[in-house]
């Protein structure tokens, strides 16, 4: 189990790297040179959750960030991630959030902005 674990952190280690590439199931699965089956099963053993859930978890997460923290435009944070489009990031974004990117960086500067008065 410890080499599992050992290999599966190194591989989050690397996806974490190369979060902004369209990174696929298949080329994670090459890079720990096993099958994207016997991978994804030693990741959910190792990381209780789903890989695919997990890398667009991670995009997700830095693209809220960036949202919050920058002033790049929706469609260059959503391309920055390896979404293909702004439409399909809008779409996940806001399943994940229940607010489409733009309206959620809206929200978070008004609050940022209510927070410097109190």
């Amino acid at each position: 189990m410890q080499r599992e674990q050992a290999l599966i952190y190194d591989l989050v280690a690397w996806i974490d790297a190369n979060i902004h590439l369209p990174l696929k199931i298949n080329d994670v699965a090459e890079r720990a040179g096993y099958s994207k089956w016997h991978l994804q099963r030693m990741f959910q053993r190792v990381m209780g959750k789903n890989l695919g859930n997990s890398i667009r978890d991670t995009r997700l997460a830095l693209a809220a960030r960036d949202l919050i923290k920058s002033t790049e435009t929706v469609m260059t944070i959503s391309q920055k991630y390896g979404y293909e489009s702004q439409q399909t990031f809008t779409r996940i974004f806001a399943r994940k959030y229940q607010a489409p990117p733009a309206a959620f960086r809206k929200i978070h500067a008004q609050k940022r902005d209510h927070s410097d008065y109190c």
